[in-house]
């Protein structure tokens, strides 16, 4: 089905959902969009995307973090980058950062780097989504001096993006935390990488699970720097990914005190170990998010 068909045909069932979800608690209106990474449902986006973003903004989602960005066609999910901003609009959901695919590029000649940088630069205009985001450095690249390496790369790329009038961030896993003695990975990012250039992504989860510092101690130590948060629970158990509530991180304690001066969005995301199904679970976490959270953001 087509956009305009499924549209049309999903409007009238759901135009309560189409009014912005706003977290109004005790008459304050909420400051941020509640945000989803799309990669947290990837397996229904690759089966019916157009559906799956109706059921997200449903549930209350309003932002979006993409990924699975293709630069020969300039495309999102099998739509060119238009069609998709076009569904946006439609679906009244907007987009504001994506992850791209930069560690494939990391031993490649700078020149196939600038090539795909310069079309995720076009992709992310044609969307309107401000943040440009390296998300991952693959297993075979994490040591010490290759992490040199890929602060240089993040200065040179965020000045292409930066140039653009768009923003560019790092988002961490826990793997930047691993003691390389006496070093660590994210040592090396934030001494080597332009403050005023180079922004930062906060994965809280991996934080929590890997790092010795909580998201507070990062958030002063690094004023101005973490324009973007992951939002995601741990399974008391496995320390796994969770459905939000149902893990072992204090979200009420940790955002009813933190500080969120440099903070621009915020994705919740689950990347497997689904209670049910990955649908079910960004149901829950909105619904848990939305009663005990919101309200702090």
């Amino acid at each position: 089905m087509r956009r305009r068909d499924f549209i049309k045909q999903s409007s009238m069932a759901s135009a309560a959902t189409l009014l912005p979800v706003t977290g109004i608690s005790l008459g304050n209106p909420s400051k941020y969009k509640m945000g989803l990474q799309l990669f947290t449902i990837r397996d229904a986006m690759k089966a019916d995307p157009l559906g799956s973003l109706k059921k997200a903004r449903d549930m209350g989602y309003e932002d979006l973090e993409i990924y699975g960005f293709d630069p020969e066609t300039i495309g999102y999910y099998g739509y060119e980058a238009k069609e998709f901003k076009l569904i946006l609009d439609d679906l009244n959901l907007i987009t504001t950062s994506g992850h791209y695919d930069f560690s494939s590029y990391f031993n490649k000649p700078k020149d196939e780097l600038r090539r795909y940088l310069d079309a995720c630069i076009q992709g992310a205009h044609i969307l309107n989504k401000p943040y440009i985001t390296w998300p991952w450095l693959a297993p075979e690249f994490r040591t010490i001096e290759n992490f040199k390496v890929l602060s240089e790369k993040l200065n040179w790329m965020a000045e292409q993006v930066n140039s653009a009038a768009l923003g560019f961030a790092y988002h961490n896993h826990d793997f930047e935390f691993t003691d390389h003695n006496g070093q660590t990975g994210y040592d090396i990012i934030l001494k080597e990488t332009n403050p005023q250039l180079v922004k930062l992504q906060m994965d809280m989860y991996w934080v929590m699970h890997s790092s010795k510092k909580t998201p507070q101690e990062w958030i002063a130590e690094q004023p101005g720097r973490y324009v973007m948060w992951h939002i995601k629970d741990m399974d008391k158990l496995t320390r796994d990914y969770t459905e939000l509530g149902n893990g072992s991180i204090d979200y009420v304690a940790m955002l009813s005190k933190i500080d969120t001066d440099a903070l621009e969005y915020y994705y919740i995301e689950q990347g497997s170990n689904f209670a049910k199904d990955s649908m079910t679970s960004i149901a829950d976490s909105a619904k848990f998010f939305k009663k005990n959270l919101k309200q702090y953001l």
